[in-house]
């Protein structure tokens, strides 16, 4: 499993999640995904349209917090990951629909919001796409580029090496940050491919989600500490990385 993605910076593993993790995830997100409406596509954007997209899970869903610690995902970011740090930290967290119409979304890397490193770079950041109903090539399952994390800067996918994950709902797609990927289109199905993605990054490196806005202080000091480590709610070990000091200011 660990030398399958060091060498092709992708991974697809079954029955991670599930029925009733599923469905917990499903449930507890429902209210805020019938507020996040899909808008109409604009070609020229990086989003595309017709799709539902939601941030700020972490403060949401208690089920999607135990996910993001799952044994496998800790593994696999202890083996990629970790080499380059002294904790990791939780990137982004974000529920996807793609709806029928949905265009390709132009192939990217996660580490691109690090453009200091010259590619190919070192592991930076470890993506996770979570299946909450099945992904299929005909319903906008993500688009991936195996092998991609170690082209030299300049070299673009062609269509042959662009692959589709196929898989059943509770199967996780895991790929290196440097690994070009993107969702996928769904022009052929009526159905709204459901996902939960979550990255992790290395722990000096700033979040692209801000989860000490996502969260309020309070709250997070309520999880349990490996939480809230995950989270970037603690400091490095070993370093002042990330102090704090959480009393309350005096006289309040």
């Amino acid at each position: 499993m660990y030398d399958v993605l060091a060498d092709t910076g992708v991974l697809v593993v079954h029955g991670m999640a599930t029925e009733d993790h599923v469905a917990a995830v499903r449930g507890e997100l429902a209210p805020y995904l019938e507020e996040a409406a899909a808008q109409p596509d604009d070609p020229d954007a990086f989003y595309p349209g017709l799709t539902r997209r939601l941030t700020a899970l972490m403060h949401r869903s208690p089920m999607a917090r135990e996910l993001m610690m799952h044994p496998v995902v800790e593994a696999l970011g202890e083996r990629h990951l970790g080499p380059n740090c002294k904790t990791w930290t939780l990137n982004v967290s974000a529920a996807l629909e793609v709806g029928p119409g949905a265009r390709d979304q132009a192939l990217h890397r996660e580490e691109d919001l690090y453009p200091f490193f010259e590619l190919p770079r070192p592991n930076l950041i470890l993506a996770s796409m979570w299946a909450m109903s099945d992904f299929t090539v005909d319903n906008g399952g993500t688009q991936v580029v195996p092998g991609s994390h170690r082209w030299p800067a300049g070299r673009v996918a062609e269509d042959h090496e662009i692959v589709r994950a196929d898989m059943p709902v509770g199967s996780v797609l895991f790929w290196l940050g440097g690994v070009l990927h993107g969702a996928g289109a769904n022009v052929t199905t009526d159905d709204w491919r459901y996902g939960m993605i979550l990255t992790y990054n290395l722990s000096f490196l700033r979040q692209e989600e801000n989860q000490h806005v996502s969260i309020p202080l309070a709250d997070a000091l309520q999880l349990p500490e490996d939480v809230q480590a995950r989270l970037g709610f603690a400091q490095d070990n070993g370093d002042g990385l990330g102090f704090f000091d959480p009393r309350p200011v005096l006289g309040t």
